[in-house]
């Protein structure tokens, strides 16, 4: 059985077992706002938890976290995992069966050949690599979205930054944080489809578009291919690992990173790294062809595994591959509910200004809930969530507005209503590309922090995608629980015996999610129009948005 807070965590006596003996495998996931790391028993059930929340930072045009804050962040979550599972098991953890680390996927870490940093991490918020993600998607013949690890490489080289005298080594910030730990230089093929493209039959780098690569950057070496300014590709890319395959060992330079306390012991064996986006899909069981999720966080994404590749090549699709390889149409939008809980804030300090001090999540769940007593279609409002550029929508740049019409009606409930349409909003243009394409999904199941206040943003969401929405009992974990499953799954496959390990889906389904409890949404036919007459005035307002970022 699944449980999805340490509240259901099974009995005293059975968590203590599986954390004395080691069947336990813990998980650690980079997100946007927080850092969370996850510890899960045989069952998989969670048995604690720790957290750290950070912000990214906006220094010199560039959205970036510090590398020194990736490991205070990482030492706080899990010394108060650590205290967590002493308190409430009465265990003092030093090992556990296998660890797996995950982190927003994408952006850019360059590393010289002793590892050491070169240049501030560029996250996959940044938009600053127009011109090269232009160029790559014309010569390799797939879309290479902004926010890529090649797209940020080869904008690098576009304009000749000096650090690429230097360079030996890019990758992901999870990639970064694995290598750290283990000493190996490797991702899991999820994360590595968000630094280059997979050859969904190999399960590698594609050949032919690493050909075409080293051509592009012989061509700015001058034609002297043997040149030092930027090694060759394969070299430079961690090596791309599916899921159930070994991804190194907790050395002791890592223990001491990760437990500077001495508690964690070496040796711990470690999955492949992942990116948000693939234990996201593990999270809610959707690695199988026709399912599909939603995440909702600081960005927000949808994840639709493919029967077949797409006809044709969409700058608003990024083609990328499930944690065992197989090919995903991705809808992915640099901004998700953040301008929500900036609202949330604005009137949490008004409650506590009228001398009715609330609860931050209390705040949110009012707000959410209010939304449900809107007008349809939010009676005539208009919001943009852009705090960034949204290449989707064709912007370099984000500014936060709600537009109204003076006839529209300016309600609490209106307002809020609006306020979650908007996060849907650029999702909702990106999924009508792949209903045009004939991409048919059976389930879409969603995640993220949003979906804690029961059937509100579900429901929403469920109207703006036009198809049914389950929110499961681990939607509020997200990926930390993802990737500690990942790392169970890991345990699985090793100890097959020479048998072939069960895919990753069957996995999944038979030992993880097959008791599993899950509140389903169909899509409400007042909501669905409602719905489509927001996003009519949504795409017409883009107008009004561009102007926006040109003049204030």
């Amino acid at each position: 059985m699944l449980n999805s807070s340490q509240g259901d965590a099974p009995e005293t006596g059975a968590a203590r077992a599986d954390l004395l003996a080691g069947r336990t495998t813990l998980g650690i996931e980079l997100g946007s706002t927080r850092i969370k790391a996850c510890l899960v028993g045989a069952d998989h059930a969670v048995l604690a938890t720790g957290s750290h929340a950070w912000e990214n930072q906006y220094v010199d045009g560039v959205w970036t976290y510090a590398l020194d804050a990736v490991w205070a962040g990482l030492q706080d979550a899990v010394a108060a995992l650590l205290a967590d599972v002493e308190r409430t098991h009465g265990v003092r953890l030093t090992t556990v069966g296998a660890i797996g680390v995950s982190a927003m996927m994408h952006g850019y870490v360059a590393l010289d050949a002793s590892g050491e940093q070169l240049v501030p991490f560029r996250t996959w918020r940044n938009t600053s690599t127009g011109p090269a993600a232009a160029e790559l998607t014309e010569a390799l013949g797939t879309n290479i979205p902004l926010r890529w690890t090649v797209a940020h490489l080869y904008q690098a080289v576009l304009d000749g930054e000096p650090h690429l005298d230097h360079v030996a080594h890019v990758t992901t910030l999870a990639g970064y944080v694995h290598g750290r730990l283990t000493g190996e230089k490797v991702v899991g093929v999820g994360d590595a489809s968000g630094i280059f493209p997979i050859d969904p039959a190999t399960g590698d780098y594609d050949a032919a578009a690493l050909a075409t690569f080293e051509g592009l950057l012989a061509r700015h070496r001058g034609g002297e291919t043997d040149a030092t300014a930027v090694p060759a590709v394969v070299d430079l890319f961690p090596a791309a690992v599916p899921a159930g395959r070994p991804a190194g060992a907790l050395t002791a330079e890592g223990a001491a990173l990760l437990d500077p306390s001495g508690v964690l012991t070496a040796g711990i064996p470690l999955c492949p790294p992942e990116g948000d986006a693939g234990t996201g899909m593990v999270a809610t069981n959707a690695v199988a062809p026709r399912t599909g999720n939603v995440s909702v966080g600081t960005s927000i994404f949808a994840m639709i595994v493919l029967e077949r590749p797409l006809a044709a090549v969409h700058h608003e699709i990024d083609l990328v591959t499930t944690p065992a390889g197989d090919l995903v149409a991705m809808v992915h939008c640099n901004n998700g509910a953040s301008e929500l809980g900036e609202w949330a804030s604005v009137f949490h300090a008004f409650a506590g200004a009228l001398g009715h001090p609330a609860d931050t999540d209390e705040v949110f769940g009012v707000l959410l809930r209010a939304a449900l007593d809107g007008e349809p279609d939010g009676g005539g409002l208009l919001a943009y969530n852009y705090l960034a550029g949204e290449p989707i929508t064709g912007l370099t740049q984000g500014r936060p507005l709600v537009v109204r019409t003076p006839d529209s009606r300016l309600t609490l409930a209106n307002f809020a209503r609006t306020q979650v349409f908007g996060a849907f909003g650029t999702l909702s243009l990106g999924m009508r590309i792949l209903e045009r394409e004939g991409v048919e999904v059976d389930a879409l199941l969603a995640h993220g922090g949003l979906f804690r206040t029961a059937g509100v943003a579900q429901r929403l969401l469920a109207a703006a995608v036009g198809a049914p929405v389950a929110v499961g009992t681990t939607a509020g974990e997200g990926g930390a629980w993802g990737i500690a499953v990942l790392a169970a799954y890991l345990l699985a496959a090793q100890a097959s015996d020479g048998e072939a390990a069960p895919d990753l889906g069957t996995w999944l389904t038979e030992h993880v999610f097959a008791d599993a409890a899950s509140v389903v949404v169909e899509p409400d036919p007042a909501d669905v129009a409602g719905y489509a007459r927001f996003l009519e005035r949504y795409e017409a307002g883009l107008a009004v948005e561009r102007a926006a970022g040109e003049s204030v």
